[in-house]
């Protein structure tokens, strides 16, 4: 079963983020926070379309050559364990794990290339969840990309709920995906985060989305207040 002991950094491309989280023009027009980017290129090319993107994750605390230095690590560790475990991924738009490996580098050397600028501009912002230091009702989007839900082993239900809770407070609008935890089984904290997020008065989706690589993480979670 692929497993990581603890949350590594991992980046996925533009094209990607706009599949996961099925982005119209609208979305990406207006404010956006990425909260656990980490090295996903989504930023780099955000910001080359002129799009108001902002990013935050711990690792940004890291100048560029040791966040290389991690990627270097994690790309071993990930590529071998999906070696090792072909069936708990579809192989559609990625045909094999050497097209993967070159799919997540190349988004990832776009976040390192950006990266000094980005942080000199303010794009790239060292915070994580479950406190962030943005005002309220800051973005018009918040997306959680692979962090919320996949790393259900190493971050409990109450960390879940405050994440959740924090991210609604900076963003009208927020979407995580996936729903699944490494290995491919659904977060066990997913129908209680759902239960408490509805009574708690917010509108709570499970959209399905035209994306799919850890084989059964198609849905994204949806949360709007209800009042909007």
């Amino acid at each position: 079963m692929f497993t990581l002991e603890q949350i590594v950094p991992w980046g996925r491309s533009f094209e990607e983020y706009v599949a996961m989280f099925s982005l119209a023009d609208s979305d990406l027009a207006g404010r956006i926070l990425g909260c656990g980017d980490g090295p996903a290129g989504f930023q780099a090319e955000a910001s080359r379309r002129g799009l108001s993107v902002i990013s935050c994750d711990p690792i940004y605390a890291f100048t560029k050559d040791e966040i290389a230095s991690r990627i270097d690590a994690t790309y071993t560790e990930v590529i071998e364990q999906t070696r090792r475990n072909p069936s708990a991924f579809v192989w559609d738009t990625i045909a094999s794990v050497e097209e993967l490996g070159q799919v997540r580098m190349a988004a990832m050397q776009a976040f390192l290339e950006d990266y000094p600028a980005g942080l000199l501009e303010g794009r790239y912002v060292n915070a994580e969840l479950p406190v962030l230091p943005f005002p309220d009702h800051a973005f018009d989007l918040a997306l959680c990309s692979h962090l919320l839900f996949l790393y259900s082993r190493q971050l409990d239900a109450a960390f879940h709920q405050a994440s959740l809770l924090e991210l609604t407070r900076v963003a009208r609008e927020v979407r995580v995906f996936p729903l699944l935890e490494l290995g491919g089984t659904v977060s066990p904290h997913l129908a209680g985060q759902v239960d408490s997020l509805r009574a708690a008065g917010f509108q709570v989706s499970l959209d399905r989305v035209g994306y799919e690589f850890q084989r059964g993480a198609w849905e994204m979670l949806r949360l709007q207040r209800e009042d909007g």
